[in-house]
């Protein structure tokens, strides 16, 4: 479910104009924030690749790279596959059935009419329908989504739908360095969501400082994972030369 109504990221910038031509309005953009994630991302799904919370390119290219050695894998699952992207990363490295799961219906037919070869299943992240079927699981942008206390469901889910000895990747931002802008723009969203949520219904949940590495970390141990990160340096850098995001891989003995 690569659904992400804030900024996309120093990565990702502005290239493409939310309000673009072929992008959604500022009006259809407050109608789906004051919408439950569902259904907001319902409405903006014929327009989603046209803004700049699609998961960029470079993202995709850096993170299908960093697993090219990791294999071999056949079957691949997109956990909150969203219009699809994270296809073209399975689709390079997998050799057999590509699956992509969300829960926006109108996202996944997006998905469909640009890869109509993969199957495509909606269903909540929390309860996966699946059992050892995978050798190599990916999410992007999706975990901003989920509180704390849902990722140990989310999380177990991946570990049930992997096949012994399969790999669970995504990449996650690094803490920017408190003098740089992206640390202050995700506190002031982080606050701002957490204000709407509190006044409005349903709630909207996506935010960016709750998925930091130790909490995952921590979570994807506790469903029976073993857990490295390495820099994606591909992804670029701050100005203090860190890394703007981590790839985590979580391996399923």
């Amino acid at each position: 479910m690569r659904i992400q109504l804030s900024p996309a990221g120093p990565v990702d910038g502005y290239a493409r104009s939310v309000f673009s031509s072929q992008g959604p309005s500022a009006r259809e953009l407050c109608v789906q924030a004051l919408s439950s994630v569902e259904h907001g991302y319902d409405l903006l799904a014929p327009k989603f690749d046209y803004t700049p919370y699609r998961t960029a390119d470079v993202v995709l290219d850096t993170t299908a790279e960093a697993l090219a050695g990791l294999g071999p894998f056949t079957d691949g699952l997109d956990v909150c596959c969203g219009t699809g992207a994270g296809t073209q990363v399975l689709t390079t490295l997998c050799r057999g059935r590509i699956t992509g799961v969300d829960f926006s219906a109108n996202m996944l037919a997006q998905a469909r009419a640009a890869n109509p070869d993969a199957l495509w299943v909606r269903a909540d992240a929390r309860a996966l329908p699946f059992a050892e079927r995978f050798d190599l699981a990916v999410s992007f942008g999706a975990l901003g989504h989920f509180l704390p206390s849902e990722r140990p469901a989310l999380f177990e889910g991946v570990y049930r739908a992997l096949r012994p000895g399969g790999l669970f990747a995504f990449p996650i931002e690094a803490p920017p360095p408190l003098t740089d802008s992206w640390y202050w723009q995700t506190l002031g969203f982080d606050l701002v969501m957490r204000v709407r949520n509190t006044v409005w219904r349903p709630p909207f949940v996506m935010y960016y400082r709750t998925s930091r590495l130790p909490a995952i970390r921590a979570d994807l141990t506790s469903a029976g994972f073993s857990v490295t990160a390495d820099a994606l340096t591909g992804a670029g850098r701050y100005r203090d030369g860190s890394p703007h995001r981590l790839l985590v891989l979580a391996r399923k003995p």
